[in-house]
């Protein structure tokens, strides 16, 4: 996420650290190289300018508390500025006893259908009994592509493929989900420019006659310090209580939607991180800004792991702590990897990881794991079961049934081997007892 931005802030922190003194001149090139980095991931020149000079002025003048160098005192001062940028941390707070009644808005192309089924899925995780209505009775296809996404998260869907107004769609739609016990009711609207004026008009008649508790605007982060234009125009046509930032798992230009946005004052709710259901975050400035600065997300991390808790087999994980591992076992692993996104966004999170690991070996990790897969595919039960039985000519075998090399198949072995010899000399009880000390719930070994 953010890559650029990111390697652009984590060297300047890493200038200033392996520096020998801080002086003034220090302290001008430290800067120097934050406004390089923030002009470069397209955050508004002005708002460089105001928040390096704070950075600076603060660093000269304030003194390190006790217990913190001076070196380190100037990461905190940066983190706290851009924090500060970024809008500080909000959250999105429902009323489970009522309706809660949600117009989603956006112009074509920023994801918002999409982000509709990506709030669907994350709000029934945290049970709440919803329904989407489908009123983009604009695009072609919108209602299709609603209902598809809708169906993957088990949601119901109200449409009427006859009716042209969306006003009305909208309407009928509250009014169904209400009498049906609803309690969360999203409304996706058509993809809107901000200088169509009869699109806007609709918006305006749409939230007189539905009344929403709240209208969220999804803002593609691809586009950069225009944010903060898109975000005033729909302002003016109808309140927008909260924003969704996407398409943040590439954008060069994600830092200047993000600061542009919470410039205008405009709450961030959530963050768009990849293209599957699950990659929906709940925007934390502070957060953030940490795994910016290469300090990771701990939280996110767990909260993750947390949403996959109920898929977990917990004497599986039990007897993997406990050293006695199996092919199936390390096929498991790499199945809960792919399922929580990928190896580098897993390792992103990880405070003293993030931002350490170079891309090439990151990449190398990730073939490396669809290899071994392959491999652990192409085995019988009885290899699986106990490894230590491939010899030789098993090797070759394997080799040939996966597509692979035979020194694929001994690295996978060896990887394994290792694991296995971590496990039972009682890594895997230090991983659990870190993770409880953390926040986290892992079954007892």
């Amino acid at each position: 996420m953010l890559d650029s931005l990111r390697q652009g802030l984590q060297n300047a922190i890493t200038k200033l650290l392996k520096g020998d003194v801080v002086d003034e001149a220090a302290i001008k090139e430290f800067v120097r190289d934050l406004q390089r980095a923030l002009i470069q991931a397209d955050v508004n020149v002005k708002l460089v300018l105001g928040v390096t000079e704070n950075v600076q002025k603060r660093a000269l003048e304030e003194k390190p508390p006790a217990g913190l160098d001076r070196k380190n005192q100037i990461v905190k001062i940066l983190y706290e500025e851009l924090d500060k940028l970024l809008g500080g941390d909000q959250e999105l707070k429902l009323d489970r006893t009522k309706p809660n009644i949600v117009v989603m808005l956006g112009i074509q192309g920023s994801g918002k259908t999409t982000t509709v089924g990506k709030l669907a899925r994350f709000f029934v995780k945290k049970g709440f009994k919803v329904g989407v209505v489908a009123a983009d009775t604009f695009r072609p296809g919108a209602v299709t592509q609603l209902k598809t996404i809708a169906q993957q998260v088990g949601v119901d869907v109200y449409s009427d493929d006859k009716e042209k107004d969306s006003v009305k769609v909208a309407v009928a739609g509250k009014r169904l989900f209400e009498e049906g016990g609803k309690n969360l009711i999203i409304i996706d609207t058509a993809g809107r420019h901000k200088e169509e004026q009869s699109l806007l008009d609709e918006m305006s008649s749409i939230f007189s006659k539905v009344k929403p508790d709240l209208n969220l605007l999804v803002v593609d982060g691809t586009i950069g310090q225009q944010a903060s234009n898109q975000a005033a125009a729909f302002h003016k046509a109808s309140p927008v209580g909260g924003i969704v930032v996407t398409k943040l798992d590439g954008a060069a230009k994600g830092g200047g939607a993000l600061a542009a946005v919470g410039a205008t004052g405009a709450k961030v709710f959530f963050i768009g991180t990849g293209e599957r259901v699950d990659d929906l975050e709940e925007f934390s400035a502070t957060r953030f800004v940490g795994r910016l600065l290469g300090m990771g997300d701990l939280k996110a991390l767990l909260d993750m792991a947390k949403q996959y808790e109920g898929e977990v087999d917990e004497k599986r994980v039990q007897r993997m702590m406990s050293g006695r591992l199996t092919m199936d076992d390390f096929l498991f692993q790499f199945e809960q990897v792919n399922k929580m996104g990928s190896l580098k966004k897993i390792l992103d999170l990880i405070p003293g990881v993030s931002g350490n690991m170079k891309s090439e070996d990151l990449e190398k990790a990730e073939k490396n794991m669809k290899t071994w897969k392959s491999i652990i595919q192409a085995m019988t039960a009885e290899e699986r079961a106990a490894p230590e039985k491939l010899n030789a000519p098993r090797v070759k075998r394997l080799a040939q049934g996966s597509g692979r090399t035979e020194k694929d198949v001994r690295e996978l072995l060896a990887r394994y081997k290792q694991t296995k010899g971590l496990m039972k000399t009682g890594k895997g009880r230090e991983m659990r007892q870190m993770l409880r000390r953390a926040g986290g719930q892992v079954p007892r070994g």
